[in-house]
């Protein structure tokens, strides 16, 4: 199995690589060298595997005579220095492809196989990519990179901090979640589906704040005009934000989560309706839109981290001193702030003291104070008399969400 996985995994490299530098003279390999290479590194790999000296000695041969190969075409075509660095990469890979077949799963071969054929075909989409990527957005990428594979292990089997029932291993893994959340739905909203519209836009964007997605459109209808369009964005944005909380709390408190999915779902269905007709009535309108902001930074991410641990203590301290009323009350008062702390720090285990459906409830209280919040900012920030129609939809969306709560917490109810 593992030789026949080799032939077809070093003729498809070196088909795919031949076919893509066909026109490149001097390549040093294609579809019959790569299996050779293959196989030279399959048969040196078996000839000593405990310490792969046979193979590491071939390795320093093929190193040798790449050098000589790189050198002598970098002094006859100083044009080609991509081609002449790119072409020996893929060689080496030929090579190592024998002994990672003979050592490692299928699924392993035919990643690193496919991998190296559309890095060497996509050379043009790469460098059209990186040129409408600025310097900053890479920076962006190394703090979520350095969030994920750094700050997360280093807080592995840490104990839980004072005052609450969370370890500083769980903090970090909520600002993992709301940081991925957050910057995917900024990166298809900036660079997969940009310029779509304003309530493509107000989606994406509700995925990670619909409070900042109000403010941003908000303003723009300062300028603009409160349009219909601009409207169905505000409310398209509200409409994501139930089902962000319902994702977020899926990931730590699944019982939590089932809780909500009826109530959300249902004020989701009922904000895409307004949303989807005033979108319908703006149609033939110019189509506005404006541009996203990368939500992720490292400040971004210890604050909210910060906040998580105040609202967890504060959270704790209302349970055991005021009780579900308090909850309640806090519920309503942190809704006007950042929901999602206040979410987490329940779904993390604020909900084993409060009980499901108490946290529930004090869930979508929140979320309801949060599109009180809202309605007031976009009547603040735009200006504009027509903002009534979206924060008229806001209150009712609020006015529906404690109606849901109350109904959750009474004999009857759902929670």
């Amino acid at each position: 199995m593992s030789y026949a996985l080799l032939v077809a995994l070093s003729l498809f490299y070196g088909f795919a690589f031949e076919e893509f530098y066909s026109d490149f003279a001097n390549r040093p390999g294609g579809v019959r060298t790569f299996p050779l290479l293959a196989f030279a590194g399959a048969a040196l790999y078996l000839i000593e595997p405990h310490y792969a000296l046979a193979f590491i000695a071939g390795l320093l041969v093929i190193g040798v005579w790449l050098f000589a190969y790189v050198r002598e075409n970098l002094e006859l075509e100083e044009n080609r220095v991509e081609k002449h660095f790119l072409i020996p990469a893929a060689v080496l890979i030929a090579y190592v492809l024998g002994a990672v077949c003979l050592t490692q799963p299928p699924w392993f071969s035919v990643g690193v196989t496919v991998a190296s054929v559309l890095l060497i075909t996509s050379r043009k989409p790469l460098h059209a990519l990186v040129s409408r990527v600025p310097s900053s957005e890479i920076w962006k990428a190394g703090q979520f990179l350095l969030l994920v594979g750094v700050v997360a292990p280093l807080l592995y089997n840490e104990p839980p901090i004072p005052f609450t029932h969370i370890t500083p291993f769980k903090v970090w893994l909520a600002v993992i979640a709301v940081s991925t959340l957050s910057y995917g739905s900024y990166l298809v909203q900036r660079y997969v589906l940009p310029g779509r519209g304003i309530i493509v836009t107000a989606l994406l964007g509700g995925l990670y704040s619909s409070t900042a997605t109000t403010v941003v459109l908000a303003r723009e209808a300062h300028e603009a005009g409160f349009t219909a369009e601009i409207s169905g964005g505000v409310i398209a944005a509200t409409a994501m934000m139930y089902l962000r909380i319902i994702i977020v709390c899926a990931l730590f408190n699944g019982a939590l989560a089932g809780r909500l999915v009826v109530p959300f779902v249902v004020l989701a269905a009922l904000a895409a309706v307004p949303a989807y007709l005033l979108s319908r009535r703006s149609r033939q309108s110019k189509q506005n839109d404006f541009t996203a902001r990368n939500p992720l930074a490292l400040a971004t991410a210890l604050l909210f981290a910060v906040l998580l641990i105040v609202i967890s203590i504060l959270t704790d301290w209302v349970v055991r001193h005021l009780g579900t009323h308090g909850v309640l009350a806090l519920a309503a008062v942190v809704g006007f702030t950042d929901i999602d702390p206040f979410v987490l720090s329940l779904a993390q285990g604020g909900a084993a003291a409060t009980g499901l459906a108490v946290a529930a409830a004090a869930i979508m209280i929140a979320s309801s104070s949060n599109n009180v919040l809202k309605a007031v900012y976009a009547v603040a920030f735009s200006r504009r008399r027509e903002s009534a129609v979206a924060a008229g939809l806001l209150l009712l969306f609020a006015a529906l969400g404690v109606a849901f709560a109350l109904f959750g917490l009474s004999s009857r109810g759902w929670l």
